[in-house]
């Protein structure tokens, strides 16, 4: 198994490294804020248009959400060998994923609605941090959705276009009597 395999993965079992990718992003943003005093992209534009923003994000995050739905029917409408495979042996990490999905949709959804109440001029970071980490997760929890997704468009592409298996011929105990001249 490569690095990249390995790392896929670790990343696919489990969830929760998305919520520890997206802290570790934003931890970094706050500390190029506070200390260099850069990064702040969100300080360039006036309150009534970040306000805007928030609401704007969320309702495309919502939309993108809504594609895990998609995904979630491809999945329970596919009945090709290998899906069916896939359903009997990880049932358990593909439902995890899936809830994974839906649940940061609406976290995600609810993170910029709160930016969306907490920004005021007086107070300059708070609710841009808070859309900062509600886009971080919302970017990891993305690249997710398109994994699976892939995944399991791939194994039903490969079971739709496989040929039809032909039975086995039937066993003839008789065969190398046949065979000799």
């Amino acid at each position: 198994m490569s690095v990249r395999e390995s790392v896929v993965d670790r990343w696919s079992e489990a969830v929760w490294w998305d919520y520890i990718i997206a802290l570790l992003f934003v931890s970094a943003h706050v500390v190029a804020v506070r200390i260099w005093g850069r990064g702040d992209w969100l300080s360039w534009i006036e309150s009534e248009q970040r306000v805007s923003l928030y609401g704007t994000a969320a309702g495309v995050v919502s939309a993108i959400g809504g594609l895990s739905s998609i995904a979630i029917s491809i999945y329970l409408s596919s009945n090709g060998e290998r899906v069916r495979a896939v359903r009997r042996h990880y049932q358990d990490e593909l439902r995890r994923n899936w809830k994974a999905l839906i649940v940061a949709t609406a976290l995600v959804c609810m993170g910029c609605l709160a930016a969306q109440g907490l920004d005021n001029p007086a107070d300059s970071h708070s609710a841009r941090f808070v859309f900062t980490a509600s886009m971080a997760l919302a970017v990891m929890r993305f690249l997710r959705m398109l994994w699976l997704l892939d995944q399991m468009m791939g194994l039903n592409d490969r079971d739709q276009s496989d040929p039809t298996p032909r039975p086995a011929p039937r066993y003839d105990p008789d065969w190398r009597q046949r065979r000799t001249p």
